[in-house]
């Protein structure tokens, strides 16, 4: 049996709409809801913000918040080191999906000779660079920070010195660089990105699974596919944003895009993928309540929380 520890990263620096920061306490109302004692059953974690930076001016532009996500960076990677350390399975509920990135590293950082494969279920590619950004937001970045990349290739900004600095400071944290190989990140129900994480994602021949390619072999045939092709990496980590759900029932959180995995579909594939032993974190993030109606998103994210944990004490 495997034993748990929650890490909480209530932080939201990286997102451009306000409100992530709540995700984790409307997840635990959600959990009250339904009568659970999920949150008091496990050990947690509260990692400490740079939130209020979201009251002060942003000095890069390409790079909004540099400073507090490096901080935060440090603190979430040492943070999830330590708990597998100490042999703990950490499951990581975050903000936003910058911090995506932190977790990753602090993985390396307990098994730096592991080949780490990344799922990433996201509507989104989180392929940006300070060099290509549309917003300067940096919840669009942690994955090409984790497979150290800048796009020179389709570069539109100059990126002042210490914007540069500070992006190499987080592609290099904890000395190890690239962690991830690109060719072992798989993308499920990706569908809304940009011409510059387009490139990257042919230029290293990433995989990429749509939300309808799900539909049509099922999440049982798609988990299989996925762990096969991520056959010779030693660990896998599972990264779980919610906007990866269709916008119909995704209206709590930041950026909702139509044309995504319906819950059940979320909650199949994910509970598949965690009865793989090489699933070595699970990280669920992007419930913002702020924007939702009845806390509909925060009780999805805990249902799909639950039984992936669930799953996890039964392995």
């Amino acid at each position: 049996m495997k034993n748990i520890k929650l890490i909480e990263v209530p932080s939201e620096i990286g997102a451009g709409t306000r409100g992530a920061s709540l995700g984790i306490e409307a997840i635990k109302i959600a959990a009250l809801d339904f009568m659970s004692n999920f949150f008091i059953h496990f050990p947690s974690e509260r990692i400490p913000t740079e939130n209020k930076l979201l009251y002060e001016p942003i000095e890069s532009p390409y790079a909004k918040r540099g400073k507090g996500i490096l901080t935060m960076y440090e603190r979430v990677s040492k943070a999830v080191s330590d708990t597998m350390r100490n042999n703990f399975f950490p499951v990581v509920i975050s903000g936003d999906h910058s911090m995506a990135g932190a977790t990753i590293a602090g993985i390396k950082m307990a098994k730096p000779k592991s080949k780490l494969g990344v799922i990433w279920i996201d509507a989104h590619a989180d392929l940006h660079t300070p060099y290509t950004t549309p917003s300067g937001n940096m919840h669009g970045m942690p994955l090409a920070a984790t497979i150290n990349e800048d796009n020179d290739d389709y570069a539109v900004h100059e990126v002042d010195p210490d914007t540069a600095k500070l992006w190499n400071q987080l592609k290099t944290i904890g000395k190890i660089a690239p962690k991830v190989l690109p060719e072992d990140v798989v993308f499920i129900s990706l569908r809304d990105y940009e011409k510059e994480e387009r490139g990257l994602i042919e230029k290293h021949g990433m995989k990429v699974i749509t939300t309808s390619e799900v539909r049509r072999k099922g999440p049982e045939n798609v988990v299989r596919s996925v762990i096969r092709y991520l056959s010779d990496c030693t660990d896998i980590y599972i990264s779980f944003d919610v906007d990866s759900l269709d916008a119909s029932i995704s209206k709590g959180t930041g950026t909702p895009v139509s044309n995504g995995l319906k819950e059940r579909e979320a909650e199949d594939l994910i509970s598949k993928f965690m009865q793989n032993r090489k699933v070595c974190c699970f990280e669920i993030t992007e419930v913002n309540p702020t924007l939702d109606k009845e806390n509909l998103m925060a009780e999805i994210a805990f249902n799909i929380l639950q039984r992936s944990v669930n799953i996890l004490m039964m392995n």
